[in-house]
């Protein structure tokens, strides 16, 4: 009997977890648009002020930008910060900052927290919160969170019931249709020196919005992106390209890679979860870039809940930086150049599965409430101990409607280094583009290109 009965209690749990997670009901989807916005966030500001109510967003064109630019002005330039956190006063403000934000002001006596007033800039096209009211009551997840079914291109889970569905949020979130810069990622090692790691050319896509009116499949490729490098002299050459869909248990991450040595294209399957990035120095794991991307399947995940923090939020003074160096000094990030302002997030935990490999053992991420990006996270090691910490930096492409979140640092606490990637200032920016053709995204077009 005790057979029969384990056997039973396995077979249910399996079925739990395969089956697919229902949606809201109408009536908590009826709060979208009234008490919350369309993409699920408190439209309310908060009890004291500091953070205002969401009224539409950034949509009006600043003075000085120019039609169909690719360097956008920062409309915030003449502010100055309401409040200056460092290791003297760090303690006082250590619940609304990450471990992160708090062992770097703790650590270095030159960090320090600068913060602005928080405006809420995030505005996205009204077609994709169109599609996101029908998802909150038609989008479900399924195989224990790690896959999407009845998605239209949109918020996948305004009104997010588990962590994996907030972390599909942020995987799904809209960043354009695709979008194309030159840009330099650098390291600064313990000793202070800085180094360019790579230049390149990249191209990022994101397939499921060039059709609105279509549900995303399994298979479908919900993001793709092509990479040239084109310094320093060691790398250029060298290319790569990879794309993942909305189920990875049906079509897993597929990558490629063109080396000019062997003057061939190959299966890159690596390319993921914890595997280095060699581009970061070895502070970094390939699904750190843009602080999480890859599939969920190695961690359980918990949604945490919402709370008011400081996080980095309308970086234009270092997005669109012209001189690396004077953003990369030792130890951290130039603090002039980062702006911090108050917003409420979402709170996500994984924590690695039972016999399942990375080398984080759990992971803290913290998703902004008006554009489901992850704006920052904090690693720990399988000692318990913070490990690695990211940063993503947005600011508003208030000409097309964007959130751009293409520059991201990741901390290495351990070995005293950084890596700050995806900055494109010194080339004018990002450029939202239209669409490659199918045939530009063969590996026989990565080998095409990547010859030098």
């Amino acid at each position: 009997m005790k057979l029969v009965n384990s056997l039973l209690a396995t077979t249910l749990a399996l079925a739990v977890a395969g089956a697919a997670h229902a949606a809201v009901s109408p009536d908590q989807a009826a709060k979208l648009g009234t008490s919350l916005t369309a993409v699920g966030a408190e439209k309310a500001g908060n009890t004291d002020g500091s953070i205002p109510a969401y009224t539409g967003g950034l949509t009006s064109l600043p003075a000085g930008f120019k039609s169909g630019d690719t360097f956008r002005p920062d409309p915030y330039a003449n502010e100055k910060p309401v409040l200056v956190i460092d290791g003297k006063n760090v303690a006082q403000y250590k619940d609304k900052l990450t471990a992160v934000t708090v062992e770097l002001a703790t650590r270095f006596p030159g960090f320090r927290v600068e913060v602005y007033p928080t405006h809420r800039s995030v505005a996205l096209p009204q077609n994709v919160l169109a599609n996101t009211l029908k998802n909150a009551t038609g989008a479900k997840s399924l195989e224990g969170g790690n896959a999407i079914e009845n998605v239209l291109p949109g918020v996948p889970f305004p009104i997010p019931q588990s962590g994996a569905e907030a972390m599909w949020n942020h995987l799904l979130r809209y960043q354009g249709v695709a979008y194309s810069t030159k840009y330099d990622s650098w390291n600064v090692d313990a000793s202070g020196g800085q180094n360019l790691a790579t230049s390149g050319e990249i191209v990022n896509s994101f397939p499921i919005f060039e059709d609105l009116t279509k549900v995303i499949d399994a298979k479908d490729t919900y993001f793709q992106t092509r990479l040239f490098y084109t310094g320093p002299a060691r790398r250029a050459g060298e290319a790569i390209m990879l794309k993942d869909a909305a189920n990875p248990l049906v079509q897993a991450r597929r990558a490629w890679q063109y080396l000019p040595g062997q003057r061939r294209v190959k299966l890159a399957p690596t390319l993921a979860y914890d595997t280095p990035n060699p581009g970061t120095a070895g502070s970094g794991t390939y699904d750190d870039v843009y602080v999480f991307n890859g599939a969920l399947d190695r961690y359980d995940w918990k949604l945490v809940g919402k709370q008011e923090m400081i996080v980095p939020y309308n970086t234009y003074a270092l997005s669109y930086i012209k001189d690396p160096k004077a953003l990369t000094t030792p130890n951290h990030l130039a603090p002039q150049f980062v702006r911090w302002e108050k917003h409420r997030v979402w709170v996500v935990e994984g924590t690695l599965k039972s016999g399942a490999r990375h080398i984080y053992a759990k992971r803290r991420f913290y998703l902004d409430e008006d554009s489901w990006v992850a704006l920052a996270s904090d690693q720990y090691d399988a000692r318990g101990q913070l490990y690695r910490g990211s940063f993503s930096f947005l600011s508003q492409s208030y000409d097309v409607t964007t959130p751009n979140t293409t520059p991201h640092v990741i901390y290495d606490l351990v070995g005293g280094t950084y890596n700050i990637n995806g900055l494109s200032g010194a080339y004018g920016g990002i450029k939202y583009i239209t669409p490659l053709s199918k045939a530009q995204w063969s590996p026989d077009a990565l080998a095409g290109t990547g010859v030098r």
